[in-house]
């Protein structure tokens, strides 16, 4: 029987003035369930977020939540309905603790009145419990969260957002900016993440990391959507191609091969003319100077 998924949008699209950011996109994205939203710079992933995260509207189309219409007039009202969205610069501070970032703005207090204060002790240990549930052991709460790597960070950030009753999160390029084992780290916590229940839609340009971690994979170029394809529809290699484009990779390919024979035969002449003003030196230096002779 087939579930409602978490979060649906129909025939999207979106412009501003005359230009085309999205054209006629939909997706969907069920429990337990890591989609993949690949394109390279300039395809619309950033549009497409800030439409899920409740950024913008759209300019046509329907967006569902739980198979019901939604129309967000603000990211609070995302969240208000479990759609948690994790930019690629992670809204932390990095003089703060851990466990300040993990509950920055959600404070839990405790006492009454002109008492009210926050409750360290209940958030530190809140902090590292649920931290821990996503397979992370952070050696100190009270630690500034700028001490951590990035994929720790991110770790933070993706833990936060779930304790705050995330259904679907969403991850801005995760691994845009870290190196090969961070980047494995925070695949990892992708992976924790849907086995805890929740949709993750994960937005990069790495087909890569997508491959490693992804059930569904959206492909989207200059506004529109190739599609969505499992892993026995599309191999790593025909991704990369429909990402950049066979056409483009194959005329990309021929200027390549125009560029080098240029260069080749430029490099020719060059050795022709080394060569003729060799002989013309070695002929000057034998017959010798004609006003030395006058």
């Amino acid at each position: 029987m087939a579930t409602t998924p978490l979060l649906e949008v129909r025939n999207i699209s979106k412009y501003f003035g005359s230009v085309i950011a999205l054209n006629d996109v939909s997706m969907t994205v069920n429990e337990s369930e890591v989609m993949c939203l690949l394109g390279d710079n300039g395809a619309g992933k950033s549009t497409l977020i800030k439409i899920l995260s409740g950024v913008h509207k759209p300019s046509q189309g329907e967006y569902l939540v739980e198979g019901k219409p939604v129309d967000f007039n603000s990211p609070r009202d995302a969240l208000d309905h479990g759609i948690a969205t994790v930019y690629q610069d992670l809204a932390m501070i990095p003089l703060m603790s851990i466990t300040r970032n993990f509950f920055l703005g959600s404070e839990p207090t405790k006492g009454w009145g002109p008492f009210r204060r926050f409750d360290i002790n209940f958030a530190s240990q809140t902090a590292r419990s649920e931290m821990a549930k996503m397979g992370i052991d952070i050696r100190d709460p009270s630690q500034p969260v700028g001490t951590l790597s990035g994929g720790e960070r991110q770790s933070v950030a993706i833990a936060r957002a779930v304790y705050f009753g995330a259904k679907v999160l969403i991850l801005d390029e995760p691994t845009a900016a870290l190196g090969v084992k961070q980047a494995g780290v925070v695949l990892r916590y992708i992976a924790q993440a849907r086995a805890r229940g929740l949709g993750v839609i994960f937005i990069t340009h790495n087909p890569h990391h997508a491959y490693a971690v992804g059930d569904r994979f959206t492909i989207l170029k200059r506004g529109r959507t190739f599609g969505t394809f499992t892993k026995d529809e599309l191999s790593r290699e025909e991704m990369v191609r429909m990402m950049s484009g066979a056409d483009e990779l194959d005329a990309l390919s021929h200027e390549l091969s125009e560029f080098a024979r240029r260069d080749a035969a430029a490099a020719r002449i060059d050795e022709q003319l080394v060569e003729a003003l060799e002989e013309a030196e070695e002929l000057f230096e034998k017959e010798g100077s004609p006003l030395k002779e006058g």
